[in-house]
Order: structure tokens, then C-alpha cells, then sequence
């Protein structure tokens, strides 16, 4: 066998190998460098499922840590949060061992401490691999992507930002409570 074929071949299989570990809960994405999946499962990982406090996960999960602390909050875009009178819920789903929640999850915490509104109250919900948890407090949202921050008022959901912003999240969340 002639090298052309074995390097195509070498490549084949590390194409299809990428794709199962994505498939496994990892996605490529179209703004994703390289064709290799940004998660594996031999990566030791903590995942917490059910009921999330934030200041877990900032305090206690490297990728977690680095993003809050790293991340400047457009200020100008969260006035209006700020002012906000009307109670707002804000349900988050996500997945510690997930990319995509690695890099929008504590900026919405860094977000959420600057608006520091009442009125707004986030609740985090960590799902496994399976996008499930114990409690089964995930099962009673439609969702298939993660991160996915769901806006409501008044029982009622105004909005969602599915794991990532169309321009930000502080844009994003006053645009869907605007």
C-alpha cells in the first residue's frame, strides 16, 4: 500500500472516530476550527446535574472560573435590565461537560452579578450527556442544544438564546425583554 492511500485512510478513521465522540453529546460546529470534536470522553470531567448554584460553578470548575473572571460585561447593554420592574424568570440548561456552556454560562453569571436586579431570578439546571437529570427538572423544557436560557414573565416564555448569542447575550436578553 502506497503512502497516498494509507494517509487517506489514516485520515478516514480519525474522521469517523471524531464523529462518534461527537455524537456522543458533542457537535462540530460551522465556526468550529479543525474537524475534531472540542470534547471527548476520556476527558476527566465533573458533571452536575439538577439544580446548579452559580457560584459553584465559578468557584469550583476550572473552564468555568477562567471564563467568569475574564469576561467584560457591556454595561451600556444591560441598562435596561437593570430598570427592569417586572418579575422575569430565567431558566438555564446546561451541561458543565459541554463547550458551548463552558463559554456562555459564566458570562451570563458575570452578566446576571452586574445587572444585580431582584426582579430577575435564574435558575441553573444541569443535565448529563443525555441532556437529563435525576430530578427530572430539564424534562419539562423542550430543548435539544445546549446552553438553552429561557426568558419568561409571568408564566409565560417571551424568548429563547439557544448555545450562543445572535450578537450577545446582553444584547440578546434585552431585545427579548424589550
Amino acid at each position: 500500500m502506497n503512502n497516498n492511500v494509507k494517509a487517506l485512510l489514516a485520515t478516514t478513521a480519525l474522521f469517523f472516530s471524531c464523529q462518534t465522540l461527537a455524537s456522543s453529546g458533542c457537535a462540530f460546529e460551522d465556526q468550529q476550527d479543525g474537524m475534531i470534536a472540542t470534547c471527548s470522553e476520556e476527558k476527566q470531567e465533573v458533571i452536575l446535574t439538577g439544580l446548579v448554584e452559580a457560584q459553584t460553578m465559578v468557584t469550583e470548575l476550572a473552564d468555568f472560573t477562567q471564563g467568569y473572571k475574564e469576561y467584560q460585561v457591556d454595561t451600556a447593554a444591560i441598562t435596561p435590565l437593570k430598570n427592569l420592574k417586572e418579575p422575569t424568570e430565567i431558566v438555564v440548561i446546561i451541561g458543565t461537560w459541554c463547550p458551548d456552556c463552558h463559554r456562555e454560562t459564566p458570562r451570563l453569571i458575570r452578566i446576571m452579578e452586574e445587572i444585580n436586579n431582584p426582579n430577575i431570578k435564574v435558575t441553573y439546571i444541569g443535565v448529563d450527556r443525555a441532556k437529563s437529570d435525576p430530578q427530572g427538572l430539564a424534562a419539562q423544557y423542550e430543548f435539544t442544544r445546549i446552553p438553552t436560557i429561557i426568558v419568561s414573565q409571568q408564566g409565560e416564555e417571551l424568548g429563547r438564546i439557544i448555545e450562543r448569542p445572535e450578537t450577545s447575550l446582553e444584547i440578546d436578553l434585552a431585545k427579548i425583554l424589550n
